[in-house]
């Protein structure tokens, strides 16, 4: 389910996935079929990770990342779950053959 809210959107980012929720900063933004896609393959990951799992691993991955890379925004692009969801996005086919857990591979 798409819901449009400004509010809720970190500055700086367009939408965000909290399951089941896609949510998006712009109605005109459902029309983006790349970033929808991207947020669904984050929906796919959230339930396969029981949604608990996903923010312990997301959120300690991204604490890992930063302290490599001194940088937030360099943190968020290189976690995982957001290198599989870039790199597929443009694949609208993803998410009916993408194997379980596929995330891992781009640890």
């Amino acid at each position: 389910m798409i819901l449009i809210t400004k509010y809720l959107i970190p500055k700086g980012f367009v939408g965000i996935t909290l399951f089941p929720f896609i949510l998006l900063k712009k109605k005109d933004l459902k029309d983006d079929k790349v970033l929808v896609n991207h947020e669904k393959i984050h929906l796919k990951q959230q339930a396969e990770l029981l949604l608990i799992f996903f923010y312990i691993f997301y959120s300690l991955e991204w604490i890992l990342k930063f302290l490599r890379h001194k940088n937030g925004y360099l943190a968020y692009k290189n976690l995982s779950f957001e290198r599989e969801a870039y790199q597929n996005e443009n694949n609208f086919n993803y998410i009916k053959n993408r194997k379980f857990w596929a995330f891992i591979k781009y640890f």
